[in-house]
């Protein structure tokens, strides 16, 4: 994170960058001033009818001159929520002869076993808009049967009748050789210039067919949508004189240019997470934690994630409402447990919380804006975690007895105590964090008294030492400005580009020259991409790996390759690699050839990161603001010493039970855990364990 890199300079009087992140119920801003590397963090509520609103509404309120800004990174969940509402183009396929049903079909496993109800979700292309053309390649990219323009025509026609305004165009083996896609695109703007038209070949260069044609029907689905908001933002930005560089951050890590935001829309679909676990990646150098659990608890959503190593877990491939998406993403759990979540009665009277949310309108009861329903936000303001007199993101007040009587309607049905309600919606959404991080770490073979639990989101803090307790895990850390901290993260990040190549065959059989070819075929186009986005060859980054398997197998394991000349020394080299990660991850290794799968590579062009400024020693008497009541476990009230974090410096250290709150979010320290204020400002607390289970600790606590 400190590592000063070469960058192209901003342009004078360009001084500041600014990130922006649109989650579904707020708007978080993070401003850094470059001159000085102070950060500010700013929040604002969503403003769904208009997303693009509410990130001029953020600039406004972060008081920031546009002509200032070097550089503007946005993360943003339009394209999630496009195919979560399924509110997206209306979109027609075209693809090889006799491979009409390939999408319709998908894969034959499922991932709900036992609900008799299930239903899979419809598909995003109607049988009718699915289409045919003569052409054919085998899997060497040798022309099978040419392709049939004037077929390819009349399908165009027929496209246009039906009125769609996105397609998407998927040949069977065009990650070999795209040519018979390239002509299909030209005769489809031929008919339909005003056609949008995703080609797969540019997105995964990888086989399996149903996958790839699955990214692209993706694509093609949210493309209208996203090009339309993007370039509606682009025209708010440049009115407000904005001359700097534009860039959003993408699914995989990192972050890509306006122009390919708007041209690959599908890069965009797990966006607004990845800021978080970027920053998370980079946070977790800078205070030394190579290893650290990330819970982002917004007002919509909870998003987990592991960072290993300094590095971030990522996947070739995810799935969202039953549609795969082959393309290089961060491994994020995300689950409908944010500030927003509304507690229900279920057909059996038993108490639910999510995933269904009260968003930013009308939003929690407790907000004043027209709420009924009782949130988790409720509960934590009824229970005392949060206060009345605290500000969210400077300007919303809580009203307690309007969340107070959302629960009390609740409790009636329930024929409990609205205090014993709040208690228990809260403990809910505790269980349900607990299980995805258990999901992301105890049932994918990782301890977690091995990882710090690092917490961010305006709610990560209300509940990470219980989660942390119950899992054994040792530290919580919340760092500086964690309301905003996906947004902070969206500063450290660099432009990328994923390339992959598939080429299947035992990796010795290959042999060094064609292996070679492949590379250097994939660094070519990731360098032509970098130099497109005005990038100096100083700035770039090339990463080199392979998914190998041993043969017969069905899945793989990404193994990186060195940079240099690839060897018979080296291809040896890589093959032990991969079987000592294979016995890591597996338990065991085998005798049979090692096969190649794909070639992958990564460019990335550096773009210059800030450096988090070191605290001073802060004023620890204006700190402490008061006390107040907090009722857990179903015992007596107990009395929490409430803290305001501006005011707290480095190495300050207090016993709980503490609530510490701050402009973007609060922070939960519990009877017996310890917080210590770090050098940039973070908040460690060590997680007091105890002899037995987290419900028997904190009776005993609750008796002190």
């Amino acid at each position: 994170m400190n590592t000063p890199r070469e960058t192209s300079a901003p342009a004078k009087g360009q001084t500041q960058r600014l990130a922006i992140d649109v989650g579904g119920t707020f708007t978080d801003v993070a401003l850094l001033d470059e001159a000085n590397g102070e950060v500010r963090f700013e929040k604002t509520s969503t403003t769904p009818q208009d997303p693009a609103v509410g990130v001029i509404d953020a600039i406004v309120k972060a008081n920031v001159a546009l002509d200032t800004i070097s550089y503007f990174v946005h993360g943003t969940t339009l394209a999630l929520n496009a195919l979560l509402t399924r509110s997206g183009a209306s979109v027609g396929l075209v693809t090889t002869h006799g491979f009409r049903d390939v999408y319709e079909l998908g894969r034959t496993d499922r991932e709900i076993n036992y609900d008799l109800t299930y239903r899979k979700p419809p598909s995003l292309v109607p049988r009718r808009l699915a289409f045919e053309v003569d052409e054919r390649m085998t899997f060497e990219g040798v022309v099978a049967r040419p392709f049939d323009r004037d077929q390819a025509r009349e399908v165009a026609m027929q496209i246009k009748a039906a009125g769609v305004s996105a397609v998407a165009v998927c040949f069977l083996h065009s990650y070999a050789n795209p040519s018979h896609e390239v002509l299909m695109g030209e005769v489809l703007r031929e008919v339909d210039p005003d056609l949008e038209v995703t080609l797969s070949h540019r997105l995964v260069r990888e086989y399996r067919e149903y996958e790839r044609t699955s990214t692209s029907v993706v694509d093609a689905y949210i493309k209208p949508i996203v090009r339309g908001y993007l370039d509606h933002l682009s025209a708010l930005l440049k009115a407000g004189q904005f001359v700097g560089r534009f860039l959003v951050i993408r699914s995989g890590g990192g972050a890509m240019t306006l122009e390919t935001a708007m041209e690959q829309p599908v890069h965009t679909v797990f966006s607004g997470p990845a800021g978080g676990v970027i920053g998370a990646a980079a946070f977790a150098a800078l205070v030394s934690e190579p290893n650290l659990i990330t819970v982002d608890m917004g007002g919509t959503s909870l998003d987990a994630s592991l960072i290993i190593e300094g590095a971030p877990i990522t996947a070739s491939e995810a799935t969202f409402e039953g549609q795969s998406i082959a393309l290089q993403s961060l491994n994020i759990k995300t689950i409908g447990a944010g500030g927003g979540s509304i507690a229900w009665i279920d057909e059996g009277g038993h108490m639910q919380v999510g995933p269904q949310s009260a968003g930013a309108l009308p939003g929690p009861a407790g907000y004043g804006r027209g709420g009924m329903e009782a949130t988790v936000t409720d509960a934590a303001l009824l229970i005392g975690y949060m206060g009345e007199d605290t500000a969210l993101g400077g300007e919303l007040t809580l009203i307690r007895d309007l969340a107070q009587e959302a629960i009390g309607r609740l409790a009636m049905q329930l024929g409990l105590a609205p205090m014993t309600v709040a208690d228990g919606i809260v403990e809910m959404a505790v269980t349900r964090v607990t299980g995805a991080v258990r999901e992301i770490t105890v049932e994918r073979g990782h301890d977690p008294s091995d990882f710090a639990l690092l917490a961010y989101g305006g709610g990560g803090g209300l509940i990470a030492g219980d989660v942390a307790r119950e899992l054994g895990i040792p530290r919580v850390i919340v760092p500086p400005g964690p309301g905003a901290f996906s947004a902070f993260g969206m500063l450290l990040t660099d432009v990328i580009h994923d390339f992959a190549q598939t080429r299947v065959g035992e990796l010795q059989s290959i042999g060094t020259e064609t292996l070679s070819d492949v590379y250097r075929e994939l660094e070519e186009r990731g360098k032509s991409a970098l130099e497109a986005d005005r990038f100096r060859p100083a700035t770039m980054m090339l990463e080199r790996s392979a998914d190998l398997r041993f043969a017969g197998q069905e899945h793989t394991v990404s193994v990186p390759v060195p940079s240099g000349e690839i060897s018979d020394t080296s291809l040896t080299a890589l093959a032990e690699d991969f079987a000592r990660r294979h016995e890591e991850r597996y338990g065991h290794r085998m005798d049979d050839a090692v096969e190649l799968v794909t070639a992958r590579l990564r460019a990335a062009g550096a773009v210059p990161r800030p450096q988090l400024p070191m605290i001073g020693p802060g004023e620890p008497d204006r700190a402490r603001i008061g006390r107040r009541n907090v009722y857990r476990g179903g015992g007596d009230p107990v009395e929490y010493e409430v803290l305001r974090r501006e005011h707290l410096g480095r190495g300050f250290q207090i016993d709980g039970p503490v609530i510490v709150e701050e402009h973007t979010a609060t922070t939960v320290v519990g009877p017996r855990d310890r917080m210590q204020v770090g050098p940039y400002g973070e908040l460690v607390i060590t997680v007091w364990q105890g002899e037995g289970s987290r419900q028997q600790s904190r009776a005993e606590a609750l008796t002190r």
